[in-house]
């Protein structure tokens, strides 16, 4: 479980990463449906890494509030 809260870390800050470099190049695109498609894309990542972060802390709190059974 500790693994899995790593890995949607980890995932999550490629995505964002990504999401944030597709993002910043927006603005050296003119044509408006390159732009459109690049946003989207950009979006698209961002969801992305929501989902992850969603999952991680899912997870977390799945391990903060696990009970041992005997």
């Amino acid at each position: 479980m500790k693994l899995s809260v790593i890995l949607s870390a980890i995932f999550a800050v490629i995505c964002f990463g990504v999401a944030i470099t597709g993002f910043s190049s927006l603005g050296d695109i003119t044509d408006p449906a390159q732009r459109s498609d690049g946003e989207g894309f950009a979006l698209f990542w961002t969801f992305l890494g929501i989902v992850a972060t969603a999952f991680g802390a899912l997870g977390l709190w799945l391990l903060k509030t696990h009970k041992e059974e005997s």
